[in-house]
């Protein structure tokens, strides 16, 4: 049927371009430089095993592959946990005894000699001795690692506070004169053990996101094979083209499409979409949903490596590991922290020492204290754990970072780019207007009459009418008016719907503003005539979602220019900009032009987001400071985009804008803390307000250096994606 109008031009039919031939597009999206740049500083001395991944490994692994590596990450994670808290307790048990020997504590106590016994420093001296070599060695272990790979840091500071700690008091034992302080020792290894322990708790569960994705398929599948039995089979044992069976409430074994039967699908945990979809013969699921009330036939699509949850477990994966500029900054910091807190306590020793002529182990416990308090600690988890908060609440919510460098740019962002067909609009006709030209005419009456007839017919047009009624009529005599429309009797009546060529065809006139200003639009106008008479006329458009209109105004509310791209003629364009009040927009822009448009928008001097439907905008996207691609459902491994968002939805293009800024927010927020805590402290630290009686033992020190991390730790867990 050709009604003989203008029809948007569907955009994703056209010039699909192979993504592989983008690969080379933005090479720093092959690259996984600085891996050891995302290693908190501290745990880098425990084995080196902070960082995580395969460097340079550019396939993506099946699901199984991927669970098991990261399983043995989490395993990892959960072994250092619990060897923190295992010389945690260990270590304060002995404490107990070295603080009961304690010459200071038994006076302050008020015990006086009470306590006192022959051979008790001697004693003293041994628990010490164990606290330091046990409990301290993650510490000194990490001093040699740090220094092996010319890093001083924060197992650097620890371990030469607590070495001078323990030296110190160990020789004033055998016969130095001065005071001993392994009470200070003791305890500070115990804060810092803690501390850690709480660190790594942390970082386990900002992981913990990515850790459930990896859980989610099922162990096995019911087979459908070919003599009509079912057999349960493992799910590496699943092929392309296999069929399975899904029963209710049972996970889906693999990405496919569903052949049989109907039910709502829970896939909140891979999309974020909260709501149970609804599925039908012909409509895709991924693996790892959860089926709900029916049983469904599905023919396997995509197994292993290919499947939507392994290519997603990959991305959040390579993000987490990937360069983050941030992380440089923090970086550098946290290397000036380790000389400025070293000169730091070289100054302090002097001025005590030779300025304020105080005893040695004054001087030297003001040393302590200051190394322990500056430790970069705090730091170091500023940017880490950020990333791996973002990204892993990022793939929970259907929103993939690929990149995190170009993320971190995305809060720069001025302008954005959208697609139109199937990304503004549904990529499908529907009803936008219907006109009625005799009073007393029902509209919703006219677009029954015309769904009936068109329910005959596959055309586009046919089909969008039909879809904008909820029910029909019985037909009897479907005729094709070729080139010109369809007819039938409906209700005993002739009821035609035709194009405007069949009403100049037949000379019917009509003078009508209302249809000369649709025809403006660039909408496509259909007559329905009934018994002869012309009843009324539906004009029909590439549907605008819904939810673009918010989503264009939330972006201008952040101060970001919204245009459009399209190969749709000016008509159309301008009516789908002027709804959702755009900036600017081009039309009757082909595919391969779309590249030559963002560079355009780039001249003005503006940051700019292209978003596209990952297929015929890869050039586009690859152009971009930021390529965004929306809607790319189960094919999350566009080559070219930066930011791969799972639903065709805008709002998640504002969510993923917005959630860039948080981020850089939070780091920014971590940062000042960690270096603005520092500066305070250090002064501190070193007797600066000695003469107004305040004055910090090692142990303190080490209280507030814990501290300090534990509320970076917390704030990064603050962050979260805003809903719409």
């Amino acid at each position: 049927m050709d009604h003989s109008r203008h029809s948007a031009k569907d955009e994703h039919g056209s010039m699909k371009h192979d993504m592989k031939a983008h690969e080379g597009a933005k090479a720093s999206h092959e690259t996984r430089e600085g891996h050891d740049d995302m290693k908190h500083e501290g745990y880098a001395g425990l084995g080196g095993h902070a960082g995580h991944g395969e460097p340079g490994a550019s396939h993506v692994p099946a699901v199984h592959e991927a669970h098991d590596r990261h399983k043995g990450h989490a395993d990892h994670h959960s072994h250092m946990v619990a060897d923190f808290r295992k010389r945690f307790w260990i270590s304060m048990v002995v404490t107990v005894p070295v603080l009961a020997l304690s010459p200071l504590i038994q006076r302050v106590a008020g015990l006086g000699e009470s306590l006192r016994f022959a051979g008790d420093l001697y004693i003293l001296f041994g628990l010490s001795s164990f606290v330091f070599f046990y409990g301290g060695y993650p510490f000194l272990k990490g001093l040699f690692n740090e220094l092996r790979s010319v890093k001083p840091g924060m197992m650097t500071l620890i371990a030469i506070a607590i070495t001078t700690a323990y030296v110190y008091s160990s020789v004033v034992v055998f016969g130095l004169k001065g005071k001993v302080f392994f009470w200070e020792l003791a305890t500070l290894i115990d804060i810092m053990l803690l501390g850690h322990w709480i660190e790594m708790k942390s970082i386990m569960g900002a992981s913990r996101a990515l850790e459930e994705l990896a859980k989610l398929m099922p162990s096995e599948a019911h087979k459908l094979m070919p003599d009509g039995s079912v057999r349960d089979v493992a799910l590496d044992e699943l092929k392309t083209g296999d069929r399975v069976l899904v029963k209710p409430g049972e996970k889906i074994p693999a990405d496919g499409d569903v052949v049989a039967g109907g039910s709502s699908v829970n896939e909140a945990m891979l999309t974020g979409e909260s709501m149970p979809v609804s599925k039908k013969p012909g409509d895709r699921v991924i693996g790892g949903s959860i089926n709900g009330e029916g049983s469904i036939t599905v023919e396997i699509k995509k197994t292993g490596r290919d499947s939507f949850l392994s290519q997603v477990i990959e991305l959040v994966k390579e993000a987490q590991e990937s360069k983050s500029k941030t992380q440089d900054l923090a970086n550098r910091a946290a290397l000036w922290l380790t000389v400025i807190a070293l000169g730091g306590g070289a100054i302090t020793i002097f001025i005590w020492l030779v300025l304020m002529n105080k005893d040695f182990a004054f001087a030297l416990e003001r040393t302590v204290t200051v190394m322990v308090i500056a430790c970069p600690h705090a730091l170091g988890l500023a940017v880490p754990l950020v990333v791996a908060v973002s990204t892993a609440l990022s793939a929970s919510n259907g929103l993939l970072i690929r990149n995190r460098t170009a993320f971190e740019k995305a809060r720069n962002i001025q302008a954005i780019i959208f697609d139109k067909t199937g990304t503004l609009t549904e990529g499908r006709f529907g009803v936008t207007d219907t006109v009625v030209f005799k009073d007393g005419t029902d509209e919703k009456e006219i677009i029954k009459y015309a769904a009936s007839v068109e329910a005959h017919s596959e055309h586009p047009i046919a089909k969008g009418i039909v879809a904008s009624s909820p029910e029909t009529y019985p037909v009897e005599g479907f005729m094709a008016i070729p080139g010109k429309g369809a007819e039938g009797r409906v209700n005993g009546r002739d009821v035609k719907v035709v194009s405007p060529g069949y009403l100049r065809e037949n000379n019917i006139k009509i003078n009508d503003g209302r249809i000369e200003k649709l025809s403006a639009q660039g909408k496509t106008v259909v007559f329905v005539m009934i018994d002869g008479e012309l009843k009324g006329a539906v004009a029909l458009a590439d549907i605008i979602r819904p939810e673009s209109k918010e989503a264009i105004s939330l972006l201008r509310g952040m101060g970001i220019q919204c245009m459009m791209l399209t190969g749709d003629n000016r008509q159309v364009a301008a009516w789908v900009a002027g709804e959702l009040q755009l900036d600017d927009y081009f039309a009757e822009v082909l595919p391969h032009e779309k590249s030559a448009k963002v560079k355009e928008v780039q001249a003005r001097n503006l940051v700019v987001a292209m978003t596209g439907d990952g297929v015929n905008d890869a050039p586009a996207l690859a152009q971009a400071d930021v390529g965004i691609a929306i809607g790319a459902g189960t094919d999350v491994a566009v080559e070219t985009a930066d930011i791969i968002l799972v639903r065709s939805n805008p709002l998640d293009a504002v969510a993923i804008l917005g959630l860039a800024r948080a981020t850089y927010r939070k780091m920014i927020q971590n940062l000042a803390w960690a270096t603005g805590y520092n500066a305070f402290a250090i002064p501190l630290a070193a007797g600066a307000l000695y003469k107004a009686g305040i004055l910090l033992t090692p142990a303190m020190g080490a209280v507030l250096m814990s501290l300090s991390t534990v509320i970076v730790a917390i704030n990064a867990r603050f962050l979260k994606v805003e809903k719409r």
